[in-house]
């Protein structure tokens, strides 16, 4: 029993020094890569902030001068928030909004692309990647309506099964539908839109051009 006990004791002793070994060491350098990984996150998203309020001033303005400077000003803080975290994708879409406001609709649709692609989307929710997809699909008509028309139905459908997209959703759909010359589905889409927004002007309008309202 006493040599049981005295290699029990040992193996107690060797392990003990081997935590002791784990704690001095290994945890600093988990630690240091922790650090620098929250600094990052904290400082991106501070920069993050600054470009959604410069935005939410852009689109608030009516002269024109201004706003484009404010959305430069929105673009430059997104861009340093991405470079901080490049898998985080809710700076690309502030990029891509950024970018649409200031004209340059092709490169904002580059942008929420890459802001929607895997593994950056997972980190999205069912109404972020919503909105996202209702953005895209815009983007997508406004950029090349003739080629893009099927990939932009596809967005919407996917933005109303993943959250219950309002107004805007449905009136493109049915902007969407109306262009293909399906004028049922259409019907359909703006319908939805009015009995989520009865006062929408919009789906009114698309619902007079099919003569069904």
């Amino acid at each position: 029993m006493a040599l049981t006990d005295v290699a029990v004791q040992v193996l107690i002793l060797i392990f003990a020094v081997a935590m002791f070994v784990a704690i001095q060491y290994f945890p600093k350098q988990a630690l240091s890569k922790l650090r620098t990984k929250n600094r990052a996150s904290l400082q991106s998203n501070r920069h993050f902030i600054q470009g959604t309020q410069f935005l939410a001033r852009a689109k608030s303005t009516s002269q024109k001068s201004q706003s484009q400077t404010l959305a430069k000003n929105a673009l430059l803080e997104a861009e340093t928030a991405i470079s901080l975290s490049p898998r985080d994708p809710a700076p690309l879409l502030l990029k891509a909004l950024a970018l649409d406001l200031m004209g340059h609709k092709a490169s904002a649709l580059k942008t929420i692309e890459s802001a929607l692609s895997s593994p950056r989307v997972k980190s999205l929710e069912g109404r972020e990647r919503g909105d996202a997809l209702v953005k895209m699909a815009e983007l997508k008509m406004a950029v090349n309506r003739r080629r893009r028309v099927d990939s932009a139905i596809e967005d919407l459908k996917e933005a109303v099964n993943l959250s219950g997209q309002g107004e805007r959703a449905h009136c493109l759909l049915g902007q969407c539908y109306e262009w293909k010359g399906m004028r049922e589905d259409a019907k359909w889409a703006f319908e939805e839109a009015l009995r989520v927004q009865p006062g929408s002007v919009e789906a009114r309008k698309g619902l007079d051009r099919l003569g069904s309202h």
